[in-house]
Protein backbone atom coordinates (compact mmCIF):
# COMPACT_ATOMS: atom_id res chain seq x y z
CA UNK A 1 0.00 0.00 0.00
CA UNK A 2 1.42 3.40 -0.98
CA UNK A 3 1.60 6.55 1.12
CA UNK A 4 -1.10 8.14 -1.07
CA UNK A 5 -3.57 5.35 -0.21
CA UNK A 6 -3.03 5.97 3.51
CA UNK A 7 -3.59 9.71 2.98
CA UNK A 8 -6.83 9.01 1.05
CA UNK A 9 -8.04 6.78 3.89
CA UNK A 10 -7.18 9.47 6.45
CA UNK A 11 -9.11 12.09 4.44
CA UNK A 12 -12.12 9.77 4.06
CA UNK A 13 -12.30 8.71 7.73
CA UNK A 14 -11.72 12.31 8.83
CA UNK A 15 -14.62 13.59 6.70
CA UNK A 16 -16.78 10.72 7.90
CA UNK A 17 -15.89 11.64 11.48
CA UNK A 18 -14.90 8.01 12.13
CA UNK A 19 -12.24 8.55 14.79
CA UNK A 20 -11.44 4.87 15.36
CA UNK A 21 -10.66 4.20 11.69
CA UNK A 22 -8.89 7.57 11.39
CA UNK A 23 -6.52 6.68 14.25
CA UNK A 24 -5.88 3.24 12.74
CA UNK A 25 -5.05 4.79 9.35
CA UNK A 26 -2.76 7.36 10.96
CA UNK A 27 -0.87 4.70 12.92
CA UNK A 28 -0.50 2.64 9.73
CA UNK A 29 0.91 5.68 7.90
CA UNK A 30 3.38 6.25 10.75
CA UNK A 31 4.59 2.63 10.52
CA UNK A 32 4.76 2.86 6.71
CA UNK A 33 6.83 6.06 6.99
CA UNK A 34 9.27 4.38 9.39
CA UNK A 35 9.67 1.39 7.06
CA UNK A 36 10.31 3.69 4.06
CA UNK A 37 12.91 5.60 6.13
CA UNK A 38 10.87 8.82 6.36
CA UNK A 39 11.72 8.96 10.04
CA UNK A 40 11.30 12.70 10.60
CA UNK A 41 7.85 12.62 8.97
CA UNK A 42 6.89 9.67 11.19
CA UNK A 43 8.09 11.46 14.33
CA UNK A 44 6.17 14.61 13.42
CA UNK A 45 2.99 12.58 12.84
CA UNK A 46 3.47 10.81 16.17
CA UNK A 47 3.91 14.15 17.93
CA UNK A 48 0.77 15.59 16.28
CA UNK A 49 -1.24 12.47 17.12
CA UNK A 50 -0.08 12.38 20.73
CA UNK A 51 -0.81 16.08 21.24
CA UNK A 52 -4.27 15.74 19.66
CA UNK A 53 -5.16 12.78 21.88
CA UNK A 54 -3.94 14.66 24.95
CA UNK A 55 -6.01 17.73 24.08
CA UNK A 56 -9.11 15.65 23.37
CA UNK A 57 -8.74 13.93 26.71
CA UNK A 58 -8.22 17.28 28.45
CA UNK A 59 -11.24 18.87 26.75
CA UNK A 60 -13.62 16.54 28.61
CA UNK A 61 -14.86 17.56 32.04
CA UNK A 62 -12.70 16.16 34.80
CA UNK A 63 -13.17 16.03 38.52
CA UNK A 64 -11.11 18.55 40.45
CA UNK A 65 -8.39 16.71 42.33
CA UNK A 66 -8.51 13.67 40.05
CA UNK A 67 -5.45 12.26 38.24
CA UNK A 68 -6.70 13.68 34.93
CA UNK A 69 -7.13 17.10 36.53
CA UNK A 70 -3.54 17.17 37.77
CA UNK A 71 -2.21 15.79 34.46
CA UNK A 72 -3.94 18.61 32.59
CA UNK A 73 -2.38 21.23 34.90
CA UNK A 74 1.04 19.58 34.61
CA UNK A 75 0.90 19.54 30.79
CA UNK A 76 -0.07 23.20 30.67
CA UNK A 77 2.76 24.15 33.04
CA UNK A 78 5.24 22.06 31.04
CA UNK A 79 4.27 23.75 27.75
CA UNK A 80 4.87 27.15 29.35
CA UNK A 81 8.43 26.10 30.22
CA UNK A 82 9.56 25.15 26.70
CA UNK A 83 10.24 27.35 23.69
CA UNK A 84 9.82 24.64 21.10
CA UNK A 85 9.38 20.92 20.62
CA UNK A 86 10.75 19.81 17.26
CA UNK A 87 12.29 17.22 14.99
CA UNK A 88 15.37 17.99 12.92
CA UNK A 89 16.46 17.33 9.34
CA UNK A 90 20.04 18.44 10.01
CA UNK A 91 22.86 15.93 9.60
CA UNK A 92 26.66 16.02 9.94
CA UNK A 93 26.93 17.23 6.33
CA UNK A 94 25.23 20.49 7.43
CA UNK A 95 27.79 21.21 10.16
CA UNK A 96 31.13 22.95 9.58
CA UNK A 97 33.50 22.61 12.52
CA UNK A 98 36.92 21.21 13.38
CA UNK A 99 37.66 17.55 12.68
CA UNK A 100 38.20 16.92 16.38
CA UNK A 101 34.81 18.40 17.32
CA UNK A 102 33.01 16.50 14.58
CA UNK A 103 34.71 13.27 15.64
CA UNK A 104 33.52 13.73 19.26
CA UNK A 105 29.96 14.34 18.05
CA UNK A 106 30.07 11.28 15.79
CA UNK A 107 31.25 9.08 18.67
CA UNK A 108 28.42 10.38 20.87
CA UNK A 109 25.85 9.52 18.18
CA UNK A 110 27.52 6.14 17.62
CA UNK A 111 27.01 5.23 21.29
CA UNK A 112 23.27 5.80 21.01
CA UNK A 113 23.08 3.71 17.85
CA UNK A 114 24.92 0.90 19.66
CA UNK A 115 22.87 0.85 22.89
CA UNK A 116 22.15 -2.90 22.72
CA UNK A 117 25.82 -3.77 22.24
CA UNK A 118 26.98 -1.58 25.14
CA UNK A 119 24.29 -2.98 27.44
CA UNK A 120 25.58 -6.52 26.83
CA UNK A 121 28.82 -5.39 28.50
CA UNK A 122 26.97 -3.46 31.25
CA UNK A 123 28.47 -0.20 30.00
CA UNK A 124 26.74 3.17 30.59
CA UNK A 125 25.55 5.30 27.66
CA UNK A 126 26.83 8.88 27.53
CA UNK A 127 23.74 11.11 27.63
CA UNK A 128 24.86 14.41 29.16
CA UNK A 129 26.84 16.64 26.83
CA UNK A 130 28.23 20.16 27.28
CA UNK A 131 28.95 22.48 24.34
CA UNK A 132 31.09 25.52 25.12
CA UNK A 133 32.80 28.23 23.12
CA UNK A 134 32.21 31.66 21.56
CA UNK A 135 28.75 32.67 20.40
CA UNK A 136 27.89 31.79 16.80
CA UNK A 137 30.30 28.87 16.49
CA UNK A 138 27.81 26.04 15.95
CA UNK A 139 26.69 24.90 19.41
CA UNK A 140 22.96 25.19 18.67
CA UNK A 141 23.38 23.77 15.16
CA UNK A 142 25.28 20.79 16.61
CA UNK A 143 22.31 20.06 18.91
CA UNK A 144 20.03 20.01 15.85
CA UNK A 145 22.48 17.64 14.12
CA UNK A 146 22.40 15.21 17.07
CA UNK A 147 18.58 15.33 17.12
CA UNK A 148 18.51 14.64 13.38
CA UNK A 149 21.08 11.85 13.45
CA UNK A 150 19.31 10.10 16.34
CA UNK A 151 15.77 10.79 15.06
CA UNK A 152 14.78 12.14 18.47
CA UNK A 153 12.38 14.93 19.36
CA UNK A 154 14.20 17.90 20.90
CA UNK A 155 12.71 20.07 23.64
CA UNK A 156 14.19 23.59 23.75
CA UNK A 157 14.01 24.95 27.29
CA UNK A 158 12.61 28.46 27.85
CA UNK A 159 15.02 29.95 30.39
CA UNK A 160 12.87 33.05 30.76
CA UNK A 161 10.02 30.91 32.11
CA UNK A 162 12.17 28.52 34.16
CA UNK A 163 14.14 31.09 36.16
CA UNK A 164 11.89 32.55 38.83
CA UNK A 165 12.38 35.11 41.58
CA UNK A 166 10.22 32.99 43.89
CA UNK A 167 12.21 30.93 46.35
CA UNK A 168 12.56 27.33 45.14
CA UNK A 169 10.44 27.86 42.01
CA UNK A 170 13.35 27.56 39.55
CA UNK A 171 14.23 24.11 40.92
CA UNK A 172 10.58 23.00 40.65
CA UNK A 173 10.39 24.20 37.05
CA UNK A 174 13.53 22.27 36.14
CA UNK A 175 12.13 19.12 37.72
CA UNK A 176 8.92 19.47 35.66
CA UNK A 177 10.94 19.75 32.43
CA UNK A 178 13.11 16.72 33.19
CA UNK A 179 10.23 14.55 34.42
CA UNK A 180 8.09 15.16 31.34
CA UNK A 181 10.87 15.07 28.73
CA UNK A 182 12.44 11.96 30.28
CA UNK A 183 9.15 10.07 30.00
CA UNK A 184 9.15 10.81 26.26
CA UNK A 185 12.86 9.96 25.67
CA UNK A 186 13.48 13.47 24.34
CA UNK A 187 16.62 15.54 23.96
CA UNK A 188 16.54 18.44 26.43
CA UNK A 189 18.45 21.44 25.04
CA UNK A 190 19.40 24.21 27.47
CA UNK A 191 21.17 27.23 25.97
CA UNK A 192 22.99 29.79 28.17
CA UNK A 193 23.39 27.04 30.75
CA UNK A 194 25.69 29.23 32.86
CA UNK A 195 22.62 31.17 34.03
CA UNK A 196 21.50 28.00 35.86
CA UNK A 197 24.70 26.20 36.75
CA UNK A 198 26.87 29.00 38.12
CA UNK A 199 29.55 28.28 40.70
CA UNK A 200 27.91 27.99 44.10
CA UNK A 201 28.99 31.02 46.13
CA UNK A 202 28.72 29.93 49.76
CA UNK A 203 28.85 33.57 50.90
CA UNK A 204 25.32 34.08 49.54
CA UNK A 205 22.81 34.13 52.36
CA UNK A 206 19.70 33.12 50.42
CA UNK A 207 21.36 30.05 48.88
CA UNK A 208 18.99 29.96 45.88
CA UNK A 209 21.82 29.23 43.43
CA UNK A 210 22.99 26.37 45.63
CA UNK A 211 19.49 24.88 45.50
CA UNK A 212 19.30 25.18 41.70
CA UNK A 213 22.70 23.56 41.16
CA UNK A 214 21.89 20.78 43.66
CA UNK A 215 18.61 20.14 41.82
CA UNK A 216 20.41 19.88 38.46
CA UNK A 217 22.92 17.45 39.97
CA UNK A 218 20.08 15.21 41.19
CA UNK A 219 18.19 15.45 37.89
CA UNK A 220 21.35 14.50 35.99
CA UNK A 221 22.00 11.53 38.29
CA UNK A 222 18.50 10.09 37.72
CA UNK A 223 18.17 10.91 34.00
CA UNK A 224 17.20 7.77 32.02
CA UNK A 225 19.93 6.74 29.59
CA UNK A 226 17.45 6.84 26.70
CA UNK A 227 17.07 10.60 27.29
CA UNK A 228 19.74 13.19 26.49
CA UNK A 229 20.63 16.59 27.92
CA UNK A 230 22.59 19.05 25.79
CA UNK A 231 23.75 22.19 27.59
CA UNK A 232 25.42 25.09 25.80
CA UNK A 233 27.35 28.01 27.26
CA UNK A 234 29.68 30.81 26.21
CA UNK A 235 31.09 30.99 29.76
CA UNK A 236 32.29 27.56 30.81
CA UNK A 237 34.42 29.01 33.63
CA UNK A 238 31.27 30.16 35.43
CA UNK A 239 29.91 26.61 35.79
CA UNK A 240 30.05 24.79 39.12
CA UNK A 241 32.84 22.20 39.26
CA UNK A 242 30.57 19.42 40.58
CA UNK A 243 28.19 20.08 37.71
CA UNK A 244 31.02 20.02 35.18
CA UNK A 245 31.99 16.53 36.37
CA UNK A 246 28.47 15.22 35.67
CA UNK A 247 28.79 15.77 31.91
CA UNK A 248 29.84 12.62 30.03
CA UNK A 249 31.11 14.61 27.04
CA UNK A 250 32.64 18.08 27.00
CA UNK A 251 33.09 19.64 23.55
CA UNK A 252 34.70 22.96 22.70
CA UNK A 253 33.60 24.97 19.66
CA UNK A 254 36.16 27.44 18.28
CA UNK A 255 36.13 30.29 15.77
CA UNK A 256 36.71 28.99 12.21
CA UNK A 257 40.14 28.87 10.59
CA UNK A 258 40.76 29.57 6.89
CA UNK A 259 39.90 26.03 5.74
CA UNK A 260 36.65 26.02 7.72
CA UNK A 261 35.66 29.45 6.35
CA UNK A 262 36.20 28.13 2.81
CA UNK A 263 34.07 25.05 3.65
CA UNK A 264 31.30 27.26 5.09
CA UNK A 265 31.25 29.39 1.92
CA UNK A 266 31.05 26.28 -0.26
CA UNK A 267 28.21 24.87 1.87
CA UNK A 268 26.26 28.14 1.70
CA UNK A 269 26.58 28.33 -2.10
CA UNK A 270 26.19 24.63 -2.86
CA UNK A 271 22.89 24.95 -4.77
CA UNK A 272 24.77 26.69 -7.62
CA UNK A 273 22.26 29.54 -8.04
CA UNK A 274 24.90 32.07 -6.98
CA UNK A 275 28.55 31.95 -8.01
CA UNK A 276 31.79 33.42 -6.73
CA UNK A 277 34.31 35.43 -8.79
CA UNK A 278 37.98 34.47 -9.15
CA UNK A 279 39.62 32.43 -6.41
CA UNK A 280 42.20 35.16 -5.84
CA UNK A 281 39.52 37.52 -4.49
CA UNK A 282 38.15 34.68 -2.31
CA UNK A 283 41.51 34.36 -0.54
CA UNK A 284 41.42 37.99 0.57
CA UNK A 285 37.81 37.58 1.77
CA UNK A 286 38.75 34.53 3.84
CA UNK A 287 41.57 36.48 5.49
CA UNK A 288 39.16 39.36 6.16
CA UNK A 289 36.72 36.93 7.78
CA UNK A 290 39.25 35.49 10.24
CA UNK A 291 38.30 36.26 13.81
CA UNK A 292 34.55 36.21 13.14
CA UNK A 293 32.15 33.39 14.06
CA UNK A 294 30.53 31.00 11.57
CA UNK A 295 27.24 32.79 12.15
CA UNK A 296 28.66 36.26 11.42
CA UNK A 297 30.46 35.10 8.28
CA UNK A 298 27.42 33.30 6.88
CA UNK A 299 25.11 36.20 7.73
CA UNK A 300 27.32 38.74 5.93
CA UNK A 301 27.61 36.38 2.93
CA UNK A 302 23.81 35.99 2.71
CA UNK A 303 23.40 39.79 2.89
CA UNK A 304 26.00 40.20 0.10
CA UNK A 305 24.13 37.60 -1.98
CA UNK A 306 20.85 39.49 -1.60
CA UNK A 307 22.44 42.77 -2.67
CA UNK A 308 24.14 41.08 -5.62
CA UNK A 309 20.79 39.62 -6.77
CA UNK A 310 19.15 43.07 -6.53
CA UNK A 311 21.99 44.58 -8.60
CA UNK A 312 21.55 41.81 -11.20
CA UNK A 313 17.82 42.60 -11.46
CA UNK A 314 18.44 46.36 -11.76
CA UNK A 315 20.97 45.74 -14.54
CA UNK A 316 18.46 43.38 -16.23
CA UNK A 317 21.16 40.74 -16.43
CA UNK A 318 20.15 37.18 -17.36
CA UNK A 319 23.41 35.62 -16.15
CA UNK A 320 23.84 33.78 -12.87
CA UNK A 321 24.35 36.39 -10.11
CA UNK A 322 27.92 36.71 -8.81
CA UNK A 323 28.64 37.67 -5.22
CA UNK A 324 29.92 41.25 -5.09
CA UNK A 325 33.13 40.73 -3.10
CA UNK A 326 33.59 44.45 -2.40
CA UNK A 327 30.16 44.59 -0.77
CA UNK A 328 30.89 41.43 1.22
CA UNK A 329 34.26 42.75 2.42
CA UNK A 330 32.64 45.98 3.63
CA UNK A 331 30.03 43.94 5.50
CA UNK A 332 32.77 41.85 7.17
CA UNK A 333 34.64 45.00 8.22
CA UNK A 334 31.43 46.50 9.63
CA UNK A 335 30.76 43.26 11.55
CA UNK A 336 34.21 43.38 13.15
CA UNK A 337 33.72 47.01 14.15
CA UNK A 338 30.32 46.20 15.66
CA UNK A 339 31.83 43.42 17.75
Amino acid sequence: MSQFNYIKDIAKFGLDNDQEKLLTALNELIEHSKQTKKINFALQLQSILKESLRQNKASNLVKAGSESHFNRIEDREYNDLILEKLTSDYRFKNLVTSEETKRELELFVKEHHAVDILRKYNLPIANKILFHGPSGCGKTLASYVIAGELNKIMVVVNLGSIVSSKLGETSKNLAKIFRKASSEDCIIFIDEFDSLGKVRDYSQDHGEMKRVVNTILQLFDYLPQSSIVIAATNQKDMLDSALMRRFDVNIKFDLPNEAQIAELIELTLRNGKIKLPAKSSLKSIIKAALGLSYYSIQRTLITAIKRSIFANIENKSITTPTVDMKVWKLLLEAEKKAL
